[in-house]
């Protein structure tokens, strides 16, 4: 796989930078040639004019890196506006002495130390890095307007779909969606919601099962306290085109659909794998004592898919289930979601560990 460092290296960055090629390089990563589309992007930036790289291809994976001489107050904050003005994946904040954060998409936020020499760090941040740029993003959606007429108004699902994202933020446990289209012009907006296939930055998902093979599933980018229209809040997925890795939805026709979430490929996959899962919840919050991804992939990869797959497959009832994703939330699967909340709820943590 290739890489690329973009933007111009600034003093405090310039050690790091070059431990970072070296450790890629360990990792097998290949200096991209020119004109060559590279895998992996680390964009230096200015954290006060944040300059995007803009990829030619959803397959090119973007660190933003920068320095700052003293940890942020809250690095959350910090650094999920960098990743959105500079159109990333991922944001990296180094601080000398201390070591470098990471932000990701999901909200996560959480540190790397400098335990040592330079050397060190970089190939503890290329570890983390790594997985991540070689993960592979299933968004692309394909709307078919061959819904069944009795579904164009929705059904017992959809309105239970409806009902429990209204009890998720009655327990507030809706996160308010990240305010992206005030970081960015309308050009980088558009740039945006084609790269991360996505209608606005809004975070949790809800699902039920249709059928043998289909299941309604909550869109990307709406208020999921506000999910009221089928084929546009509401999604029917009902099949995986794995050579495209694209998911279909079935429609009304005539209507503007929504995208559906990112994470329709780990729902699609649970259900595939687990005949008797009803329905899947994925909230932005903890439960203790229950088995976790290793990686923190992102989401709507096939590698975040698999594993939660995985790790339901090795639990007593994968059916009603508790899966945390590392540094992001849970995905918690069960017969419906009114079980599914009955049953989490009163265990959840608002606060996600980050490790």
């Amino acid at each position: 796989m290739a890489y690329l460092v973009a933007g111009e290296t600034a003093a405090p960055l310039a050690p790091l930078v070059e431990e970072l090629r070296r450790a890629l390089e360990r990792a097998g990563f290949e200096p991209a040639e020119d004109g060559g589309l590279p895998s992996l992007v680390l964009n230096l930036i200015d954290p006060d004019r944040p300059r995007p790289y803009r990829r030619r291809s959803r397959g090119t994976f973007v660190a933003s890196l920068h320095a700052l001489a003293a940890p942020p107050p809250d690095p959350l904050r910090h650094g999920y506006p960098l990743l959105v003005r500079s159109l990333a994946n991922l944001s990296l904040t180094y601080v000398p002495g201390t070591g470098v954060w990471f932000t990701t998409l999901e909200r996560g936020s959480y540190l790397v130390p400098e335990q040592g020499d330079l050397a060190g760090l970089a190939d503890a941040v290329v570890a983390r890095l790594a997985p991540l740029a070689r993960s592979r993003l299933v968004i692309e959606n394909e709307f078919r307007p061959d819904l069944e007429p009795e579904l164009w108004d929705g059904d017992e699902l959809t309105r239970s779909i409806a009902a429990a994202g209204r009890r998720l933020d009655e327990l507030g446990l809706l996160p308010a969606p990240f305010p992206v289209e005030e970081l960015v012009d309308e050009r980088d907006l558009r740039h945006i919601k084609r790269l991360y296939g996505i209608g606005g930055l809004s975070y949790g998902n809800l699902s039920a099962r249709k059928d043998e093979r289909r299941f309604w599933m909550s869109a990307s980018g709406v208020d999921k306290a506000r999910l009221e229209t089928p084929g546009r809040d509401i999604l029917l997925v009902s099949d995986y085109d794995a050579e495209h890795r694209r998911i279909i939805l079935q429609v009304p026709p005539g209507i503007e659909p929504r995208r559906v979430s990112v994470d329709a490929i780990e729902h699609w996959m649970i259900y595939r794998d687990h005949p008797d899962v009803g329905a899947i919840l994925h909230v932005h919050a903890w439960v203790e004592g229950i088995p976790a991804t290793e990686v923190n992939y992102p989401c709507g990869t096939e590698e975040l898919a698999r594993n939660v797959a995985d790790l339901l497959a090795a639990e007593p009832d994968p059916a009603h289930a508790i899966i945390g994703l590392r540094n992001h939330g849970i995905t918690a699967t069960g017969s419906s979601l009114e079980e599914i909340l009955d049953r989490v709820a009163p265990r959840l943590l608002r606060q996600v560990p980050m490790t």
